[in-house]
């Protein structure tokens, strides 16, 4: 079994919509069950599109990357929070609760 570093819970207009995993082999995204029941799911990005099968990536996933900070606004996350801007997942978890547009990510830390 693959083990979870770092994980977040994704939401799509205030919905619960999946989980995020970093793992020692990259990262994965699984929407939840309940979610795709739903008739007006919609899917996170249309790289991701709706569906029961859980996606895998040795690099962190371009939309979720994408919602990180940049320039002077990153330093500034990067500083306050002490999390080195090499650190994507890191700061994909802190920077993101409350994004502009219809996806956050609500993250949990696992004490290793």
């Amino acid at each position: 079994m693959v083990e979870t570093l770092r994980s977040g819970k994704v939401f799509v207009r205030k919905t619960y919509a999946g989980d995020l995993r970093e793992t020692d082999y990259g990262y994965s995204f699984k929407y939840d069950e309940e979610y795709l029941k739903n008739d007006g799911a919609l899917p996170v990005s249309i790289t991701l599109p709706l569906s029961t099968t859980e996606y895998t990536s040795s690099v962190l996933f371009s939309f979720f990357d994408g919602l990180i900070p940049e320039g002077w606004l990153l330093d500034v996350a990067s500083r306050n929070w002490k999390i080195n801007k090499n650190d994507r997942f890191g700061l994909l978890l802190v920077c993101c609760r409350d994004c502009i547009g219809d996806v956050s990510i609500e993250g949990e830390r696992y004490d290793l």
